[in-house]
């Protein structure tokens, strides 16, 4: 709509239209949306980055700037799912992370870590509630009563945000294992897993598969059904993806033993060429950088290997 003549001044008509506009919602509330669609939309430039270190330092003003703006539109599914998913990455890639490498190190500074990255899954968690609840309302309550049957009104259009609620309570959990209250919730977690499973399997190219492949051996212990997960994830993913290769390596093969097959999935995942893909550049960096912290403890998390027997002569 043309809001302006050619000497710059309002039309009549756009005057009038913009009056109308104005009826139903505030100035503040229109370019509150507006800046909300901006920020929570296509997120190709971050997804093609080269350089981690400068996402960790971008990150938490775009997440607060995300935050102010839920602040004045608090049902803007957009930046709900936005805060969701970055929240929950931002503290899997970097908060978490961190937090590991240091355990040896500076245990008082790692547990430190390990709570702050606690916290922010939390802060995902409920946006990606919030989220679901602008659609459903009263979903999130019902969720800790019947998780199951809380989750059956939802459809196709949830999927992102059962993923990311999902990820991002199973990630809490995972941080706080000592807290029963939230041990607790597993059961919501499993019902949101599951229904994002079923409504859209092949979720984020693989994401959510790959997901699961960590997540099925934290809940139940199965490698099997993980290493399933881990099929459909390649499937999904074109193989193009280095995360799938490390879940299964850091699950499945230090669970079963399997010091070879650890080995060969992080090789698997470090020679992907991020560059290629340049859709999920950041993603398999931020992988890749774990595949190398993992093959550089190779040592303590599995007992050397015998060597091979003498098979010449013996005296």
């Amino acid at each position: 709509m043309e809001l302006t003549d050619k000497s710059g001044k309002w039309t009549g008509l756009a005057a009038a239209a913009l009056c109308a506009m104005l009826a139903g919602c505030s100035v503040q509330r229109f370019v509150v949306n507006k800046a909300g669609d901006a920020l929570s939309g296509d997120s190709t430039s971050v997804a093609r980055d080269d350089d981690p270190e400068f996402i960790r330092a971008a990150a938490p003003f775009s997440l607060k700037l995300i935050e102010s703006l839920l602040a004045r539109s608090p049902q803007h599914r957009g930046m709900l799912l936005a805060a969701a998913s970055g929240f929950t990455q931002y503290s899997y890639a970097y908060i978490q992370f961190d937090a590991e490498q240091l355990e040896e190190r500076d245990f008082e500074r790692s547990l430190q870590l390990h709570q702050r990255a606690k916290r922010m899954y939390l802060r995902a968690r409920d946006y990606g509630l919030r989220g679901l609840d602008v659609r459903h309302p009263g979903l999130a309550a019902a969720l800790r009563r019947d998780p199951v049957a809380a989750l059956q009104s939802a459809d196709g259009d949830d999927a992102a945000f059962l993923y990311w609620t999902s990820a991002a309570w199973a990630a809490a959990i995972s941080q706080g294992k000592d807290d029963p209250q939230l041990v607790g919730d597993l059961a919501a977690v499993d019902a949101l897993a599951a229904r994002a499973e079923a409504l859209a399997p092949d979720f984020g190219d693989g994401s959510l598969q790959g997901f699961l492949i960590s997540y099925e051996m934290a809940r139940a212990g199965r490698p099997e059904v993980a290493r399933g997960h881990f099929e459909r994830a390649l499937a999904d993913s074109g193989g193009h993806a280095a995360g799938p290769y490390v879940a299964l390596a850091e699950s499945v093969c230090v669970s079963q033993r399997s010091r070879a097959e650890f080995s060969a999935l992080l090789d698997s995942a470090l020679a992907i060429d991020a560059d290629r893909y340049p859709d999920r550049r950041l993603e398999n960096l931020i992988m890749q950088a774990r595949a190398r912290w993992l093959k550089s403890r190779i040592d303590d998390l599995f007992l050397p290997e015998a060597p091979a027997a003498d098979q010449g002569d013996t005296p």
